[in-house]
Formats: structure tokens, sequence, C-alpha cells
């Protein structure tokens, strides 16, 4: 997921995918120069949850962000989420299956 200045909607997305029923996966959160309070959100999670992988950055936009995150990322699949989706709980392990 990356995100600029969505402290918004930030939570709600961030709770939703933690609280998968499938909980195997790294949740690679990549802050791309926010101004808000997006940095101590994803701060918070990281230090609570280690799936959650946080990347701070200056401003490069979506999709120069994204294609940062699938080669950071170390999984098989690739899920993506925007900073202002909620996902249903067995999203993960729908798609999975």
């Amino acid at each position: 997921m990356s995100v600029y200045n969505g402290e918004s909607y930030l939570l709600g997305a961030i709770e939703s995918i933690l609280k998968q029923n499938y909980s195997d996966f790294e949740f690679i959160i990549i802050n791309d120069g926010s101004t808000d309070k997006t940095q101590e959100i994803i701060k918070k999670y990281a230090d609570d949850d280690t799936r959650v992988v946080p990347i701070t950055q200056e401003n490069i936009g979506l999709t120069k962000s994204l294609n940062k995150g699938i080669l950071l990322s170390k999984g098989k699949y690739i899920a993506r989420q925007d900073a202002d989706d909620i996902s249903y709980p067995d999203r993960l392990e729908k798609q999975i299956k």
C-alpha cells in the first residue's frame, strides 16, 4: 500500500488488513512523502505488529511507489490496497485460494 496524506482513512485500511483471517503476510506500507499524520499512524502499527513493513520516502507518486513495494516484497503473491480501502476479513484467504 502506498499512501500520501491519507490520515483520514488510513486507520481503517490498516486495521482491515491486520484483522484478516489469513495472517501469514507482510504488509508493506509506503509513506510517499506525506505531510499530515500518516507517518505517525504507520509507525504505531509497525511498532505493534511485525507484519507491517514501513517505508518512508520523498513523494514520487503512486505508480513508482507501488512498483517499489513490489520490488521490496518477499511473498509469492501481491494484494493491492489503497489507503482509503477497507477489506473484508476473508479477502486474503479467498484470493490465495
